[in-house]
C-alpha cells in the first residue's frame, strides 16, 4: 500500500509505502497527480519517505511502477528519498541513467530538509 499526500501549495507529493507496493497504488497515484500536472505543468518534487524499500506485491505491481515512471518522470523536477539506507540510498545513482529529475537522498529524520530542497527547485 502506498500513502500519497499532495501538498498542492508547494507542488510536492509525499509518498509513504506502508507495505509491498501494488498495481492499484500506481493507478491511484496517477489519478491523484494527473489533474494537478495538467493544471500546473509539473510537480516541483516527489518525496519517497520509507525506512526501507518494501518491494512489490507481484509482477503486475512492478510493471505498473515502471509504467508510472515512464509516463511521469519528465513531469517532476526533483525526487527526494528519505530513508535509513539500503537499496533506497543507492537508487539515485542507478535511476539517474533512466529518469529526468534530479534525485537526492536524505536520512530518515531529514524530512524538513528534503522538503526544502524539493521546493528550492521550482522554476
Amino acid at each position: 500500500m502506498l500513502r500519497c499526500e499532495l501538498l498542492r501549495d508547494r507542488g510536492v507529493v509525499v509518498l509513504t509505502p506502508q507495505g509491498p507496493l501494488e498495481k492499484a497504488d500506481f493507478e491511484s497515484l496517477a489519478r491523484t497527480l494527473d489533474p494537478y500536472i495538467a493544471d500546473k505543468g509539473k510537480l516541483a518534487g516527489l518525496m519517497i519517505e520509507a525506512r526501507a524499500f518494501p518491494g512489490w506485491a507481484d509482477f503486475a505491481a512492478l510493471a505498473a511502477h515502471l509504467k508510472f515512471i515512464k509516463s511521469h518522470h519528465t513531469k517532476v523536477e526533483r525526487i527526494a528519498i528519505v530513508s535509513e539506507g539500503g537499496l533506497m540510498k543507492h537508487s539515485p545513482t542507478i535511476a539517474s541513467y533512466f529518469v529526468a529529475p534530479d534525485i537526492r537522498t536524505f536520512g530518515f529524520g531529514e524530512k524538513p530538509q528534503a522538503l526544502a530542497w524539493l521546493e528550492s527547485g521550482q522554476r
